[in-house]
């Protein structure tokens, strides 16, 4: 199966008071096609700083960052939105939802800025509320949802452009404990699909449902194991 991420050396360095300060301290890692991973650590680990390269919302300062076949670590800010567009889905802990809009306008956000027509966008965004068990809560606003159906139209809005890579932040950080369950079974679905799937959490229960497990420290990845190991972030 191909590396869909191939990160070799990934360093970001910020100037603080007149020091500089390893975010990155030199990250070497590949992800597979399909690959279900989650990144942990403590905080100050550097896993924010990496998703949001892996993302493509940030740039490293040095290093390579090859998505598929293509070099993204040094494109311009226009060309990494487009590469977001096309490849990459994101779910956050806040959902990042508009909330004078319906379930299903929000689902079809990223198709605006794709430049599909209207009808398209629509059917779309409702096939993928269908997908995640919202199509009958598809015209309601954000705040006639619970926090659990709000995560549900944050999925189906990542999946409406059909990414490649699927990038969630902390997705169950604000749910309880039947919505967790709830966005965890969608998200072992979606690797079932063959998804690729990265996910940031800082609760080890969850990070046990990837197939694989990064733990950051200190700006490198200190640990690498597989489905299963409940790992100590401390």
């Amino acid at each position: 199966m191909k590396h869909v991420i191939e990160l070799k050396d990934i360093k970001k360095i910020y100037h603080i008071g007149g020091e500089d300060f390893a975010a990155l301290a030199g990250i070497t890692l590949n992800i597979k096609e399909g690959e279900f991973a989650a990144l942990m650590g403590p905080s100050g680990s550097g896993k924010s700083t990496l998703m949001n390269i892996l993302g493509c919302l940030d740039r490293p300062t040095s290093g390579s960052y090859k998505l598929g076949d293509k070099e993204v670590a040094h494109l311009s800010d226009d060309e990494l939105a487009v590469v977001r567009n096309q490849h990459i889905g994101f779910v956050f802990q806040n959902f990042n939802l508009l909330s004078r809009i319906s379930a299903l306008d929000n689902v079809a956000l990223p198709l605006i800025y794709a430049g599909v027509g209207r009808k398209e966008r629509s059917e779309r965004a409702m096939e993928k509320l269908r997908s995640v068990g919202l199509e009958t809560w598809a015209h309601h606003k954000p705040n006639e949802l619970s926090g659990g159906q709000r995560q549900r139209v944050a999925i189906a809005r990542a999946l409406v452009n059909n990414p490649h890579i699927i990038m969630a932040d902390e997705p169950t950080g604000n749910l309880d404990t039947k919505s967790t369950k709830d966005i965890m079974r969608l998200f072992e679905a979606l690797h079932e699909e063959h998804k690729t799937i990265i996910l940031v959490t800082h609760e080890p229960e969850i990070a046990a449902c990837a197939n694989r497990q990064l733990l950051l420290s200190d700006g490198k990845i200190t640990k690498d194991a597989g489905r299963g190991v409940v790992m100590d972030v401390i």
